[in-house]
C-alpha cells in the first residue's frame, strides 16, 4: 500500500474550510458576486460586500449573516476610484483585522458594433473592468504582503480567451484581466499571495438577461454549450471555493473556465 504520510503533512487543514478567514467581494450585492459570497460564507468566511448601492449591499449582508452565521458587512465604493478602493481595504482591516481573500467581481458590459459605440462606452467598460480590478488588487496587496499570505480571484471571462462579435469593449477588458492575473500571480507568489482568475461562460445574470431569448442568445450561448443551457448562479461557487481555500494552494496565474463546455468546442 502507498505510504500516506505525504498526504497528511498538514494536520488540521481541511480543504475548502474558510473558518476564520475574511473576504472582500466587489460587485458583491448581486449576481455572480453575491453567489460567490454565499459560497465563501457557507464555508465559514466573514464577508465584506462592496457595491455602489449601499442599501442593496446591506440587505445582502444581513441575509448572509442570517443564513450562514458569519460576520457580513457592506461597503459602498466605486472600484475605479483609487481613494475609494484604499478606503475599502482599510475598512476591511478595521472590521476583520486581516484580508485573506479578495474577489474582483465588479464589472459591466456594453454591447454593439464598433462603429455604433462611443469612446465613452469603451472607456466606461475599461474603467470598471480593468482599472477597477487593478486598483482593488493594489489596495489589498500591502496588507497581504504583510501577512505573507492571501488569495486574489479576478473575474475574467471566457470572452477574455475567445472572441465574439459586437463585444469589443468587454472582450478587450477581460483579455486584460487575464494577463493582469498572470503577471500579478508571478509578482506576488514570492510573498505567499496566490492570484488566479475565474472565466465564467454564459451565466444568466442581469447583464445577460437582454440577450437570453434572442436568436443570438440561443445560437451562440445555449446552442454552443455542451450542457445546452445557461448556467445557474450557484454553479460559480465551486471554482471560487477552490481558489480561495487550501484546496487551491498550488494554483498561481491559473484560469478556471466555468462555461458548460462552451470553449471546449
Amino acid at each position: 500500500m502507498e505510504n500516506l504520510e505525504e498526504y497528511s503533512k498538514l494536520p488540521g487543514i481541511k480543504l475548502f474550510d474558510l473558518k476564520g478567514k475574511s473576504a472582500i467581494i466587489t460587485g458583491g450585492s448581486k449576481g455572480l458576486g453575491l453567489a460567490m459570497a454565499a459560497g465563501l460564507a457557507s464555508a465559514g468566511a466573514d464577508i465584506m460586500l462592496v457595491s455602489r448601492n449601499l442599501d442593496e449591499g446591506e440587505a445582502a449582508a444581513r441575509e448572509l449573516s442570517r443564513a450562514y452565521d458569519v460576520k457580513s458587512i457592506a461597503f459602498s465604493a466605486d472600484v475605479s476610484d483609487q481613494k475609494q478602493t484604499e478606503a475599502m481595504a482599510k475598512a476591511a482591516m478595521d472590521a476583520f483585522g486581516k484580508i485573506d481573500i479578495l474577489i474582483n467581481s465588479a464589472g459591466i458590459n456594453i454591447r454593439g458594433p464598433i462603429d455604433e459605440l462611443s469612446l465613452e462606452d469603451f472607456s466606461r467598460v475599461m474603467d470598471t473592468n480593468v482599472t477597477g480590478t487593478w486598483l482593488c488588487n493594489r489596495a489589498v496587496t500591502p496588507y497581504m504582503k504583510n501577512a505573507k499570505k492571501g488569495s486574489i480571484i479576478n473575474l475574467a471571462s471566457t470572452l477574455g480567451i475567445v472572441g465574439l462579435a459586437n463585444r469589443t469593449p468587454y472582450t478587450s477588458s477581460k483579455g486584460a484581466v487575464v494577463q493582469m492575473t498572470r503577471a500579478l500571480g508571478l509578482e506576488l507568489a514570492p510573498f505567499g499571495i496566490r492570484v488566479n482568475a475565474i472565466c465564467p461562460g454564459p451565466f444568466l445574470t442581469a447583464m445577460n438577461v437582454p440577450i437570453a431569448n434572442t436568436e443570438e442568445g440561443k445560437k451562440f450561448i445555449v446552442g454552443a454549450t455542451a450542457l445546452e443551457r445557461w448556467a445557474e448562479l450557484r454553479e460559480i461557487q465551486g471554482a471560487a471555493l477552490l481558489l480561495a481555500s487550501e484546496a487551491g494552494s498550488y494554483m498561481v496565474g491559473s484560469l478556471i473556465t466555468v462555461d458548460g463546455g462552451w470553449t471546449a468546442r
